[in-house]
């Protein structure tokens, strides 16, 4: 099955189980079940391929030049990880079927769980780091959505939410150690990248790199300091927690520190980083997991445990040591998986997970005893079970190494964890399952049917088959051994087995076990004095940081943010003199290289004229349509100088643009006062009018110097005028330029374009609804208004002239591949043509006799632009790019065919869809304002004639 499909399947197929719960629980369990064992068996048919060694690749080059290629590589190690995602989440699906009450939406929490086990699927098998990223940001989001399921549960809200916070910046740190990682390597492909041990190692940003990834790593699995999530993530269901604990969530880390183990590891950077930080989570999760009453909290902890335990051994840089970290994720996936469903059964059962409420039921649940008792001794490191022959791994691994000139430091440390491990499994047998039946439990606990004990016996099946025979995993686990190390190292010859001799591992295990059964024998002092020392509590330090973080971005907040547009517009324009005075002073300004051109009479007088309409807008701003007079002189002579400098192109735009902007502005005007109220200081508007300043004698210096000097590379525009018409079929370069070249800004801009004329209307509906409505109605005009709403000649005029400005539109559109124009002008003026309608003959007439809907001519644009960029991809070229061809249809002569018409058209209905929706928006504000309107084209009104008198009524009689 191809490795998409296989990626695919869980994404898709979370569209299903909302589907599906009307149907019922079953229904909703067995389609999710049927799609994870769908990509499951799909990716049992790359067993053979990987079992040769091979490499499974699929890929697509979406973006080639920005190194984001959608890339999909399947070996051993992401295999080994897709396949204890996949195969336990068979499980967890079976086993939530039967946890759930009636009174969960099973539905919803099936969506959830398939979208997060597509986004970890996603993660082992990505080849590109950028494209892991996404995956990677994804099992945040989706695995937030799983621990928050309980809306109802304060504390599940708030693990959830945590979780995101410390996962999430974790993630935005590994963007940047991942980026400077593909910038090293020269690729962002995994796959090249691991090829590249030496000049990565050899980088000045290596180290940077290593923290950053590290960093990511250590907060999605837990790691000292981020450890403390972990835990809170209890509140979710338990089947939610038996699957982020054993297969998924806080593996995502391990697996990659495994997977870039190739290229990170061997340093002294990467030994002292990830060994201590291994070793301290080891301990510390250990010792808290011995005290915690709650069954959940304490297997929580005990993750904690143990993927500090796998962080430790690939933090040696040893290939023994990948090798046992590899044996041990899947061990711990087997017993973990099953040690959480079975404190599900209890919690079921039993109505609480308070080991102090609990006790006995090895007489009342035989099935879940022996099942759970059997994953928590292979979890303290008993012999005959999976967990003994990775600890042992461990703790030889540990012997031999050194960490900060110590021998003794590593060896100590992992015997200590061990101890402490051992202590709280045993605890977790002895509190909850031995001793007398009590008679104070909340329910009366009995096993339950074998929907749910199935499940972890399954695992637990696999815990004993590889404790008692483990030359069964010993060949997989060489296989994922060497995908791990890849060019890095070679497998050790080293055997997986029960006995190896009187070794030092050894007499640390014995010490091991001893001192946990030790322990328990002393645990009622040990928790009492546990209970009184005082201790740094992560919850309450990490609620002061993020209230802290919050109080820091109010003040900031609110010093910038406070609405005052003047103050926004103040600091971009400082912030950007202050950095181009900085290139200016130290970088290289080199002498003219062309000289001045005389002026012209012409030039001057539009120079003068641009400059009195500038400096007027400054003085005479305060009159609102003055002020509004003069910025469209200002914008006319733009225009002006856009011809002057042969951009026809730009000229028209500007034209059009100031037409229909100047219209708009007029009819917001409408509900404003005719003057702006004076508000700022003398002392403001003298620091306002510096800024200004400095900021136009900036932006002159920079044209001044640009404009005397040869530009230093060859300019763009070269190729472009190269390759206009035989790579576009223009000889307008400008329209090539936006309709295929940069055509994909073009298509972003019409959606931005098209978002702002939403948020007109959205926020005018808002305003219809609120108090500014009643201003609307309660206002009274500041001015005299025209005793003449509909003037007869200009409704005449703009009937006549209509014809005419549709003709021109479609004219100008047409022949703006070739010459001047194109469909963002040809929208332009045709907005034009029936803005002017509106002003002539109102608003209810003109919108009565227009059919369609602006928002359904918004979104025909954006589709139509949108498929016409997407028909390349049948052709297997990237996207928006155009083709076109000569056809001769009788009697007409020859004529050019371009795809760049069609994404024109888009243009063309996206400009005028916005223009009119913008304007329907400000008459809907005029009519709900009561302002006067009629249906009538002019001030003639039919209905109000006097009629004529009737001469067969008499007339009365006078009296």
């Amino acid at each position: 099955m191809s490795l998409f499909l296989i990626v695919a399947l869980p994404f898709l197929g979370a569209l299903l189980p909302g589907v599906m719960n009307p149907a019922g629980r079953s229904a909703t369990a067995g389609v999710t079940f049927t799609i994870t064992l769908a990509a499951f068996v799909g990716l049992l048919t790359n067993l053979p391929a990987v079992l040769n060694g091979e490499v499974v690749t699929n890929g697509i080059n979406w973006m080639p030049v920005l190194g984001l290629n959608v890339t999909l590589m399947l070996d051993g190690l992401g295999f080994f990880f897709a396949l204890l995602i996949l195969g336990i989440g068979l499980l967890i699906i079976a086993y939530a079927r039967q946890y759930l009450s009636r009174d969960d939406n099973m539905g919803e929490f099936f969506t959830y769980l398939l979208l997060f086990q597509g986004a970890m699927v996603g993660i082992v098998l990505s080849d590109n780091i950028l494209l892991l990223l996404v995956f990677w940001e994804l099992t945040s989001l989706s695995s937030f959505l799983l621990i928050g399921y309980w809306k109802h549960l304060p504390e599940g809200r708030q693990g959830a939410r945590m979780a995101l916070t410390v996962t999430g910046m974790g993630g935005l740190a590994m963007i940047g150690g991942m980026l400077i990682l593909g910038q090293i390597a020269g690729s962002y492909d995994l796959s090249d990248i691991l090829q590249n041990r030496d000049l990565i190692q050899a980088s000045p940003l290596y180290v940077p790199a290593l923290i950053l990834i590290l960093l990511g790593c250590f907060t999605k699995s837990a790691q000292f300091p981020f450890h403390f999530w972990l835990p809170h993530a209890m509140a979710a269901p338990t089947p939610v927690s038996a699957y982020l604990h054993s297969a998924t969530m806080v593996k995502a880390g391990i697996f990659l520190m495994a997977r870039l183990w190739p290229v990170l590891s061997g340093t002294p950077e990467w030994v002292m980083i990830v060994t201590t930080a291994g070793l301290i989570t080891m301990v510390l999760g250990a010792v808290i997991a011995l005290f915690k009453h709650d069954l959940k909290s304490l297997l929580a902890f005990s993750t904690v445990s143990h993927l500090g335990l796998i962080t430790m051994l690939l933090g040696t840089g040893t290939s023994f040591g990948a090798m046992a970290a590899v044996f041990h994720i899947l061990n711990h996936a087997t017993f973990k998986a099953a040690l959480f469903m079975s404190a599900g059964i209890v919690d079921h059962e039993a109505h609480t997970r308070d080991i102090r409420r609990l006790g006995g039921l090895r007489h009342l649940m035989p099935i879940t005893f022996a099942i759970a008792s059997l994953a928590a001794l292979s979890m303290a490191g008993i012999p005959l079970l999976n967990g003994f022959l990775s600890k042992e791994m461990m703790l030889e691994e540990a012997h031999h190494t050194v960490l900060f000139g110590s021998h003794w430091l590593v060896p100590v440390m992992a015997t200590v964890g061990s101890l402490f491990s051992a202590a709280y499994c045993f605890r977790f047998i002895g509190h909850t399952f031995l001793g007398p039946v009590r008679d104070d439990y909340p329910h009366t606990p009995h096993d339950p049917g074998a929907g749910m004990w199935l499940p972890p016996a399954i695992l637990v099946t696999l815990v004993v088959l590889i404790g008692v025979a483990p030359f069964v995993a010993e060949p997989f686990v060489k296989l994922v051994t060497a995908s791990l190390l890849g060019s890095a190292g070679e497998v050790p010859d080293a055997h997986i087995k029960i006995w190896h001799g009187l070794v030092p591992a050894l007499y640390m295990s014995i010490v091991a076990v001893a001192g946990g059964l030790l322990m328990m024998l002393v645990f009622a002092p040990l928790s009492r004095l546990w209970e009184s020392t005082p201790r740094p509590e992560a919850k309450v330090i990490f609620e002061a940081i993020i209230n802290g973080a919050v109080r820091a971005a109010r003040v900031v907040m609110h010093s910038l943010h406070n609405g005052s547009f003047t103050r926004y517009a103040m600091i971009a324009v400082v912030t950007v003199l202050a950095a181009g005075y900085h290139a200016w002073i130290t970088g290289a300004v080199g002498v003219p290289t062309r000289e001045m051109q005389a002026p012209g009479a012409v030039a001057i007088a539009g120079w003068a004229m641009l400059v009195a309409a500038t400096l007027g807008i400054v003085f005479f701003h305060r009159n609102r349509l003055l002020a509004l007079i003069l910025m469209g002189i200002v914008g006319l002579m733009v225009s002006i100088a856009f011809v002057f400098f042969s951009a026809p192109d730009l000229a028209m735009t500007q034209f059009t643009v100031e037409a229909v902007t100047i219209i708009l502005l007029l009819l917001a005007l409408n509900f404003l006062p005719n003057r702006t109220p004076v508000e700022s200081t003398t002392l403001r508007r003298f620091r306002d009018a510096t800024v200004a300043i400095a900021g136009g004698l900036g932006s002159a210096a920079l044209a001044w110097h640009y404009l005397l000097r040869d530009a230093v590379a060859t300019p763009i525009s070269e190729f472009h005028l190269a390759n206009s018409y035989k790579g576009g079929g223009g000889t307008n370069v400008v329209n090539v330029i936006l309709v295929d070249f940069r055509g994909f800004d073009t298509f972003g801009e019409i959606i931005v374009l098209s978002i702002a004329a939403l948020l007109i209307y959205a926020l005018t509906e808002t305003l219809l609804d609120g108090p500014v409505r009643r201003r609307l109605l309660n206002r009274t005009p500041d001015q005299p208004q025209s005793g003449t709403r509909h003037p007869m000649m200009m409704v005449v005029l703009t009937r006549v002239i209509m014809p005419v400005v549709m003709m021109v539109g479609f004219y100008i559109f047409l022949r703006g591949h070739n010459e001047p124009g194109g469909g963002f002008i040809a929208g332009l003026i045709v907005s034009i043509g029936v803005v002017m309608q509106y002003m002539a003959s109102g608003f209810s007439w003109t919108a009565a006799r227009l059919k369609y809907p602006y928002h359904g001519v918004i979104g025909a644009g954006v589709l139509v632009a949108g498929f016409t960029g997407m028909g390349s991809w049948f052709l297997e070229k990237p996207f928006l790019t155009s083709d076109f061809t000569y056809v001769r249809i009788p009697p007409f002569e020859k004529f050019e065919l371009a795809t760049a018409a069609l994404f024109d058209l888009g243009v063309f209905l996206a400009v005028v869809g916005a223009v009119m929706l913008s304007l329907e928006s400000f008459s809907r504000l005029a009519r709900r304002a009561d302002m006067p309107d009629s249906d009538h084209p002019m001030d003639i009104d039919p209905s109000r004639e006097k009629p004529s008198p009737d001469l067969r009524t008499p007339e009365p009689e006078a009296h």
